[in-house]
């Protein structure tokens, strides 16, 4: 009973919350209404879902999040300071090739969206097969070091996440 009513009770807790601070305001009603949205789209949806990834919530991924968080963070100002101080015939940019050991397209376009929220990289295109993935490095001295980066910075961690 519980497990038709809630197919997927990650999204539906995301829905909820994304529905509230979309709202932008703590109201019953809102509430009631993002409730409502939560559990009605995963019912909705789950039969395009039959095979969910297994995800590890815990301190793998709280872990994750606070990487990429730094990251993006620390990102940013070496981007600002490119910006500012580095002439644009200096900058190094690479195409770099991303083997890939994630199999769940899950796991991958989130891979991949980690990858494009970090300033100064961004992907662009997953090989037709899935085992590669196509990244555009801003300013990068050493492209093979980058994606040595890449694959044990974000890859070997979301292989933990997604079991």
């Amino acid at each position: 009973m519980i497990k038709k009513l809630l197919p997927h009770p990650a999204l539906t807790v995301t829905l909820i919350i994304v529905w509230m601070l979309l709202a932008n305001s703590l109201t019953v009603g809102g509430l009631v209404l993002g409730v409502i949205v939560g559990v009605v789209v995963p019912i909705l949806t789950s039969p395009f879902w039959p095979d969910r990834p297994k995800l590890r919530f815990g301190p793998p991924t709280w872990f994750y999040l606070g990487l990429v968080t730094w990251d993006i963070i620390t990102a940013s100002f070496q981007i600002a300071m490119i910006v500012l101080f580095k002439r644009s015939k200096d900058l190094q940019s690479a195409w770099l090739v991303v083997p890939l050991d994630l199999r769940s397209p899950e796991a991958i376009t989130m891979l991949a969206g980690t990858i494009s929220m970090t300033p100064g990289t961004v992907s662009c295109d997953v090989s037709s097969c899935g085992r590669a993935l196509l990244v555009h490095a801003l300013d990068t001295a050493d492209p093979q070091g980058e994606v040595d980066r890449i694959k044990s910075r974000y890859e070997a961690r979301l292989k933990r996440i997604f079991a």
